[in-house]
């Protein structure tokens, strides 16, 4: 099937219970092993990229590649711009034919948020695809942009409730204790405001720096309302251990596809442990349009 906006993928997925799993990819391999993955677990599916993955292959040749994905496989796939900052990005991003982006502007004062946020809600609105913003601050690094624990901000639930009503945005993502990256110790969620935020706010939620977690922590963030979980950090490790470890058994290697297949096997097995730990194994008929 076309590649299709993940708002009612997520809508679907909140209201049944689960997580959807959206993983950042850097390559063709990355990509098809998440796309494999959720074709043998038959598991709905939103592929991510960054910007700076935007900036580095082009969003026409990424968007080419998930629409081949998207046109052979069975199961729902969304394409997400990660974490951008600059309008002019997204709107490429849209023209090339992602079908969910990210505005994020939690660096900026409350109003100046509203503003860019409502402002590209209006344009993909006009082509039917999702927006995803955050509100507070994850703490961590996302590419280029890099939160100090200490200005780690996290989100309050009347300030989510508000800024849905006067954005219109399609999913949020509120600063709850997770951060980017790999965590030194077990992360500090508060459940509470999760529940607090969920209560006030009908739209679905987005789990924000998702290696790492515990799986108890997941399932619990999931049954409060959590109804998308980013992984990126986890699976660049993962992928790149099984690349390191062909090497360290064959130094002289030169064929890509000698290192390249075993660490597609290893991403594609890390990626259907996440979609277990999101409870979307099974669940893509679920969130078909």
């Amino acid at each position: 099937m076309a590649l299709v906006s993940s708002t009612s993928m997520l809508e679907a997925a909140r209201a049944g219970g689960f997580c959807v799993g959206a993983f950042n990819v850097h390559t063709l391999e990355m990509l098809q092993a998440v796309v494999e993955a959720a074709e043998e677990t038959n598991s709905p599916l939103i592929l991510q990229s960054t910007v700076g993955t935007v900036k580095h292959l082009g969003p026409d040749y990424i968007a080419a590649a998930a629409t081949v994905a998207a046109n052979r496989s069975s199961v729902p796939i969304a394409l997400h711009l990660d974490h951008c900052t600059d309008f002019n990005v997204i709107m490429q991003c849209i023209r090339a034919g992602y079908t969910s982006v990210m505005i994020d502007a939690s660096h900026d004062p409350f109003d100046q948020n509203v503003a860019l946020t409502r402002k590209v809600v209006e344009a993909a609105n006009a082509v039917g695809i999702n927006v995803e913003a955050e509100l507070g601050r994850v703490g961590g690094v996302e590419d280029d942009i890099v939160v100090d624990e200490r200005d780690a901000l996290l989100a309050d639930p009347d300030e989510c409730a508000r800024f849905v009503e006067l954005t219109g945005v399609h999913t949020l993502a509120p600063a709850i204790g997770t951060a980017h990256g790999i965590y030194k110790g077990e992360p500090n969620i508060d459940f509470d405001r999760i529940g607090r935020i969920a209560e006030k706010v009908a739209v679905p939620l987005v789990l924000h720096g998702g290696s790492g977690i515990p799986e108890a922590q997941v399932k619990r963030a999931v049954s409060l309302g959590m109804a998308k979980m980013n992984v990126a950090t986890e699976l660049r490790i993962v992928f790149s251990d099984a690349i390191k470890d062909v090497f360290a058994a064959n130094p002289a290697e030169n064929d890509p596809r000698k290192y390249m297949v075993p660490a597609k096997d290893a991403l594609r097995a890390a990626a259907i442990e996440k979609m277990r730990l999101c409870g979307a194994i099974g669940r893509a008929k679920d969130c078909r349009p």
